[in-house]
């Protein structure tokens, strides 16, 4: 692969001008699709097949309901007066008029109507259904804005009135305030890092190209497939992330190839063939990981991990294409001033100081530090046995949405805000629905059970069933599966429950289900490919352990903040409770990925020190003083670029960033500059042992031993093992 690379990269460089035109006129070309091609996003999750889901294709099918996006307008009376007054009955029929009339609105029901009202028994709180001609996801701003617009003028009146509802819902966006900051953040760290703002915005600027094209590709294909709206928003934030890493490894690299005496194009070609040799192993690793979600067998998590995937496919083409043809044009530029005229100088004159520090007092205290590590963040994932996952999304605390949910929880009860249908279908349906209503009353934690509605022909019927308890609630979880026990046998008819509660707790079983095959699956391959690139068992071995410590602290720190509150100022957290299910699924996915990366950089040089003569303890001296520095400015950089999604984040976004940004710290500075380090130390020459039955396996030149036979190799001297050392 080396071999290979080292074409790739050094073509790149002789043919620099076609390279950069080829990668502008792709985003360019995405950028006019994306404009005159994209659709609509959705912002429900569900999983075809499942009783739940089942059932709402039934209930459209049978009673022809849920067509176009809807929104509740909910309108509370002032203190000690009703709904009823003629006064507040003229504002809200107005109120209803107005409604009706807005842009992409087909009706607005009159909450006062005796014939289907929807008002609270003490008539005090009432609310009107919106329809939209549109389908959830497809309202536009414009329409929301006119919602908005009518809802504040309603409240000059002197009634409180507040909006909620799929129709009501912004979709997530992107480059906000925060993300900047996040990006500018991420420059300061590679200026620092190269000496150089111009290196370290070019930099940049390629990652932006890749994260570009993967972000625009995944809004053209929202033209024709229905895509969550957290997609692209997870796409591009993965893929920015690791697009700067990519080519911060290989600009690294290249810098040091010309400080070692190359000419620009041999330096270029050794870097990609090195340094890219690792980037694409590394980006395998990831996409393994996320491509792998499709194990799971539920459409949207297929779909959020290959469109991240293809994001991360294109990070890696451009870190060993376009970087190198930008680096042609930029030359001994990538160096400081005083380095391009400078005499050639040793592999590792540049790698000293602290680090050399960091790891001698990592492998002389190596138990201890092992112990600490393990102790520390075993204590950190404490939280995760509390862990609680739902579907049901939770509202800005200061938005109208909560605050019309609030309203309707008080006026309705705190059930109304997630009520459950129970269709029955079969013959006898309307009669069976009528007798199982006296039986689910006596449920517990039932509230109330409306009177069953047929459809046209009486083959179908439904009941609305309102819990005690709210939405996001283990009680009203439990009530599903007790509805579902207690309706298993009804004769007469089939019954199916289904509700927002009813999707969530049907995604969890499956999430479950499926976890331990993604498990098997992803960790099996990635153990594989390791095996391949460091020609070991343990130290793969070592790798995946210590990533199961990161994915438990990252995970217990997500819990600590976003379902019990702690430190939730620091994120600018509105409210507390369950995390998204879909939550620890893509921790996994993505967190493996990004982990295998680091332990890819970090441990391949302590491989090439190994390999070319170093004592185990020298070998891993030498590799991590060469390989850390860039490891540190990497997961930095990939910290600030996720922990610019926490402040403004929107829905789920806001907390998988920060599991995302925790996991980056946990597992750079905790596992694989730590305990990796310790462990190998511990192991001695054992950490390297591959069985002889093992041995026929191919081998990945990660490290570029097989460069050392090119034009340039008799110039480039080659990292080398310092003896004692440690």
């Amino acid at each position: 692969m080396a071999r290979l690379l080292y074409r790739l990269g050094f073509g790149a460089h002789r043919r620099r001008l076609a390279v950069v035109l080829l990668w502008l006129v792709v985003l360019v070309g995405t950028a006019i699709g994306a404009t005159t091609l994209a659709g609509a996003t959705a912002n429900s999750f569900a999983i075809p097949g499942q009783e739940s889901t089942t059932a709402l294709d039934k209930i459209k099918e049978q009673f022809g309901s849920g067509g176009g996006a809807t929104a509740r307008v909910v309108v509370k009376a002032p203190d000690g007066q009703q709904l009823t007054a003629p006064e507040n009955a003229q504002k809200i029929v107005g109120l209803v008029r107005e409604l009706g009339a807005l842009p992409g609105v087909t009706s607005a029901s009159n909450p006062l109507d005796p014939q289907a009202p929807t008002v609270n028994p003490q008539q005090d709180t009432a609310y009107s259904t919106v329809t939209y001609q549109a389908k959830a996801g497809e309202v536009t701003e414009e329409q929301r804005t006119a919602l908005t617009e009518a809802v504040t003028d309603a409240r000059a009146g002197g009634l409180t009135v507040e909006v909620t509802g799929e129709a009501a819902q912004a979709p997530p966006h992107i480059g906000g305030a925060a993300e900047v900051i996040g990006v500018v953040v991420a420059l300061l760290i590679l200026a620092l890092t190269y000496g150089s703002l111009v290196v370290a915005g070019m930099n940049l600027l390629t990652a932006a190209v890749g994260v570009g094209i993967g972000a625009l590709g995944i809004t053209i294909a929202t033209g024709f497939m229905d895509l969550q709206s957290t997609t692209p928003v997870l796409a591009a934030m993965l893929g920015l992330a690791v697009g700067i890493d990519y080519a911060l490894f290989i600009i690294n690299r290249y810098r040091q190839e010309l400080r070692r005496g190359l000419d620009v194009g041999e330096a270029i070609g050794t870097a990609v063939g090195t340094a890219g040799s690792a980037v694409v192993t590394a980006g395998l690793t990831v996409v393994i990981a996320l491509a792998g979600l499709a194990v799971v067998g539920i459409p949207f998590l297929t779909q959020m991990g290959v469109a991240a995937a293809l994001t991360i496919v294109v990070a890696v083409l451009v870190a060993i294409t376009l970087v190198p043809a930008v680096l042609s044009y930029l030359g001994k530029r990538a160096l400081p001033r005083k380095q391009r005229t400078a005499p050639a100088e040793r592999a590792d004159a540049h790698e000293r100081g602290f680090y050399q520090g960091w790891i001698g007092g990592i492998t002389r205290n190596r138990v201890v530090a092992l112990l600490l590590s393990v102790v520390a963040l075993g204590a950190v994932a404490l939280p995760v046995t509390s862990m609680q996952t739902t579907l049901v999304q939770t509202p800005a605390e200061d938005s109208t949405q909560a605050r019309a949910d609030r309203l309707l929880a008080r006026g309705f009860g705190e059930g109304f805000n997630g009520p459950l249908v129970v269709l029955f279908e079969g013959g006898q349906a309307v009669g069976t629905a009528t007798r199982a209503a006296e039986s689910v009353r006596g449920v517990e934690d039932v509230a109330l059970v409306t009177p069953p509605v047929p459809n046209a022909d009486g083959s179908a019927a439904m009941l609305t069933v309102i819990p005690k308890s709210g939405p996001t609630s283990e009680a009203t979880e439990h009530l599903v599966t007790a509805l579902r026990d207690r309706l298993a046998e009804v004769d007469g008819a089939t019954a199916y429950v289904t509700g927002t509660t009813a999707v969530s707790v049907d995604v969890a079983v499956a999430l479950d289900e499926a976890m331990p095959v993604y498990l098997a699956l992803v960790v099996g391959l990635a153990l594989v490919l390791l095996v391949l690139v460091f020609r070991s068992l343990l130290v793969p071995l070592v790798g995946v352990l210590g990533f199961l410590l990161t994915i438990g602290a990252s995970l217990g720190a997500t819990v600590a903040v976003f379902q019990w509150g702690w430190l939730a100022d620091a994120v600018n957290l509105d409210t507390t409770g369950p995390l998204l299910s879909l939550t620890p699924i893509l921790m996994v996915g993505i967190l493996f990925g990004l982990a295998m990366d680091y332990q890819i950089f970090l441990v391949s040089r302590m491989h090439e020190a190994h390999h070319r003569g170093g004592s185990p303890r020298d070998a891993i001296t030498t590799g991590f003083r060469q390989a850390a520095p860039v490891v540190v400015a990497a997961a930095l950089i990939m910290f600030s670029v996720f922990a610019g999604f926490v402040p403004a984040g929107e829905g789920p976004i806001k907390s998988i960033a920060f599991a995302l940004a925790v996991g980056i710290l946990v597992d750079a500075f905790v596992v694989r500059m730590v305990l990796v380090p310790a462990a190998l130390a511990l192991l001695g020459e054992k950490a390297w042992w591959l069985p002889k039955w093992l041995r026929w396996l191919p081998a990945l030149d990660v490290e570029g031993t097989d460069l050392d036979d090119q034009p340039g190799a008799a110039t480039r001297e080659r990292p080398r093992a310092e003896v004692g050392s440690a």
